[in-house]
């Protein structure tokens, strides 16, 4: 990502975050002539600890120093999360994610991992890298989703998948929660590798390709590991429920790990053991 776009980048970010701020949230009068929502960009100056003009300068995007210890007291003024100020950071700093920034490998999933996959057997799990490619998956997940095996390696980006194929769009009740989870995950992934420029050649892709796409992309938040229900309607099975579980898993390679299990009190791990049954069934005895 060039200057220009992370400041650019830095720029919204910083008003969407100032919009979201209730002043009675920080102790601050609500007053009577406030013409937009959120707080004004002098009361985060003055929350903050800075002046006016410098915080204006930096939400403009404007190429100006900046510290750590300035930099957490914005992120407090406007009550970041750990995976917003991550972003904050990455985009306010220039070479915050130099030591993160690594050249892309093929992933080989290790035995470790490929054991987790078959052993969560009723639970449908993804693992995806930090473009969001997905590089595993499990027997579940090629159920309920779709056979990422059909599909080649280089086209198995989650993203994209989400508005390409029509099968997730008729899975998702909510295909716009679905997507903005997603898309949440990618954007804090975008400011861990702020200098990578395959993020804005993807972001600017997806935007000419999907009309929907630049809307969702700006409403999404930022969180490196969302916890949500999800609700599919699947051609086979019926409602089923999950409860969705995002892992970072540790270690040289960053790698995601995404749980889907079924929801408690419900039929859906019935529903989906069945579904497995009659595909063993059926190829097992082909003239059923």
């Amino acid at each position: 990502m060039n200057q220009d776009v992370r400041l650019q980048a830095l720029s919204v970010f910083l008003k969407t975050q100032r919009a979201k701020i209730a002043p009675a949230a920080v102790g601050l009068p609500e007053g009577t002539r406030r013409r937009t929502p959120g707080l004004r960009r002098e009361e985060v100056a003055q929350l903050a600890g800075v002046s006016t003009t410098w915080y204006t300068w930096l939400e403009q995007g404007r190429d100006i120093q900046v510290s750590h210890s300035v930099l957490d007291n914005i992120a407090s003024a406007l009550k970041l999360t750990s995976d917003e100020r991550k972003y904050l950071f990455s985009l306010a700093m220039e070479h915050y994610s130099e030591l993160h920034i690594r050249e892309e490998e093929p992933y080989q999933l290790h035995p470790s991992l490929q054991k987790i996959l078959q052993e969560l057997q009723n639970c449908p799990t993804i693992i995806s890298d930090r473009r969001c490619y997905i590089v595993g998956w499990n027997d579940a997940a090629r159920h309920v989703f779709i056979d990422f095996e059909q599909i080649p390696a280089e086209q198995r980006n989650m993203i994209s998948l989400l508005f390409e194929r029509k099968e997730f769009r008729r899975l998702a009740v909510n295909w716009e929660d679905f997507v903005l989870g997603y898309l949440a995950i990618f954007r804090a992934y975008y400011g861990q590798y702020v200098d990578d420029e395959w993020y804005n050649l993807f972001l600017n892709e997806m935007m000419d390709r999907y009309p929907e796409f630049q809307s969702l992309w700006k409403q999404s938040s930022v969180s490196s590991a969302p916890d949500v229900l999800i609700e599919f309607r699947h051609s086979r099975a019926g409602k089923m429920l999950f409860d969705l579980t995002s892992l970072q898993v540790q270690g040289s390679t960053d790698l995601r790990c995404s749980i889907y299990t079924p929801a408690q009190d419900t039929a859906t791990e019935r529903k989906l053991m069945r579904l497995m049954e009659r595909e063993k069934e059926r190829h097992s005895n082909p003239n059923v």
